[in-house]
């Protein structure tokens, strides 16, 4: 009974996280095709200007929208993932998403409907910035709270991978459009494509998240009467102060924003890099982290989850600078060497850790809600930061690679001292994660039970 019930373990952990991947790569996929529109084509069919500066951070500020609701999204989504279960929430996101993403499709452009254009496209990303802000807190919670002991962060990393994935597809899907279709083809219907195509996402999501069953620690809680009925107050009760170091560390999206800076394209800039050049920065980067992803996941459950976050905030805000600086001078050769060893292998020690370190630092009744919420003001605040790069650093300026690289260098350090004053949570067992005074299992004994995890004779999470 007892291999019955091990081999029944291990089937959900592996089924959690591959619908935590793979619903995380499909939802991700409907936010950054966006994030791609609103660099390459949005500045010129839903904010038609003659000054171009404003055109771009208009552009700019819409997908910043998305951001803005986030939080939102996190207490509405967290309270529901707490208090109904990770599997319920999920599957909400994903309808969610997968209807806004799609009604973008179907846009009237400026000369079409004049204002109400734009209006539309914010109240779209409105909801699409709701909706992803439940994905990454309930895959995370979910995988973490199905893995084995001594395995939380190698499985929970496959959450980022798919998101890694999902912004890898849908610049891939504007590669062969923006390369290959006549400009004015692009401009007119070419664009909608990719949105229109998230019919597909709402299908293929909804059944695979069907497959897995509601976790092991959140049945617990519900079997003792402890689902909390406002699990939102809970946290920020007993958990502000982790809540607040995961705002900072959060902070370390800015290297994706500066990654994916939008000046590289913009006419107003003159740098002059190609549409389908600048799609491959990301496309590249993000294919060098789906291999660096599980390696660093499974690193973290040997030497803890605090080291590989500290050294890669700190590292990649040091190459964002020289990122930067090649994009200037339009190397595109150094740009792209440069963007794979800050984003798609250093960013990673962050990237990979967060979706295992987050949900530890907090109690089961409340961490949906507590990661969410922490996570994405975090989140939302690096996303108004393309914004402010157009506006300090505006065409025609001197320095760009300079102010933007110190703004963006002084936010990792930020998000580095948060890590270091965070405590380690890498041998607590799962009942014990988010007590402050929870004691780690002693390194010997975890060890035995992480290799008997990794050879399968020990799966039920503990």
């Amino acid at each position: 009974m007892t291999t019955t019930r091990t081999i029944r373990h291990m089937s959900q952990s592996r089924k959690a996280a591959a619908s935590g991947w793979i619903g995380s790569a499909l939802e991700y996929y409907d936010f950054f095709i966006y994030a791609t529109a609103a660099s390459l084509i949005f500045p010129q069919i839903f904010f038609p200007s003659e000054n171009p500066t404003v055109a771009i951070v208009a552009s700019l500020a819409t997908y910043g929208v998305g951001y803005v609701a986030r939080p939102i999204g996190a207490f509405v989504l967290g309270h529901w993932g707490d208090t109904h279960g990770r599997k319920t929430v999920l599957i909400v996101c994903m309808f969610l998403m997968g209807i806004s993403t799609m009604a973008v499709g179907f846009l009237p452009t400026y000369q079409q409907v004049g204002i109400l254009a734009p209006i539309l496209l914010v109240i779209l990303r409105l909801v699409q910035g709701f909706a992803v802000a439940g994905e990454i807190s309930g895959a995370s919670s979910m995988i973490l709270e199905h893995a084995p002991f001594g395995r939380r962060g190698f499985y929970a990393s496959f959450a980022l991978q798919g998101v890694q994935a999902g912004q890898i597809l849908a610049a891939a899907v504007f590669l062969p459009l923006a390369a290959y279709m006549p400009t004015d083809a692009f401009n007119s219907w070419g664009w909608r494509i990719p949105f229109l195509l998230s019919f597909f996402v709402i299908v293929a999501g909804y059944i695979i998240r069907r497959e897995v069953d509601e976790t092991p620690a959140f049945a617990q809680e519900g079997a003792r009467g402890e689902t909390p009925r406002s699990p939102i107050v809970q946290a920020i009760k007993l958990s502000w102060r982790d809540m607040l170091r995961v705002i900072c560390m959060a902070l370390m999206n800015v290297i994706p924003v500066v990654a994916t800076a939008a000046y590289a394209v913009q006419p107003a800039y003159g740098i002059g890099f190609a549409k389908d050049v600048y799609l491959w920065i990301p496309v590249l980067g993000n294919m060098l982290a789906i291999f660096v992803i599980p390696f660093v996941g499974n690193l973290s459950d040997k030497v803890g989850r605090k080291p590989p976050i500290i050294v890669g905030a700190l590292l990649s805000g040091l190459l964002a600078f020289v990122y930067l600086y090649a994009i200037s001078i339009r190397n595109v050769p150094l740009a792209i060497l440069v963007s794979l060893l800050m984003w798609g292998v250093v960013y990673q020690g962050y990237n990979a850790i967060f979706p295992s370190f987050y949900p530890e630092l907090f109690p089961t009744r409340t961490r949906v809600s507590a990661m969410a919420i922490s996570q994405n003001i975090g989140t939302t605040i690096t996303a108004l930061l393309p914004a402010l790069f157009a506006t300090v650093a505006p065409p025609g300026s001197d320095n760009i690679p300079l102010t933007v690289g110190a703004i963006a260098f002084g936010i990792t350090v930020i998000a580095a001292l948060a890590a270091v004053t965070a405590r380690e949570t890498f041998r607590v067992s799962i009942d014990d994660l988010g007590n402050p005074k929870a004691v780690p299992m002693p390194r010997a004994d975890y060890e035995r039970q992480r290799a008997e995890a990794a050879s399968g004779a020990a799966a039920i999470p503990t």
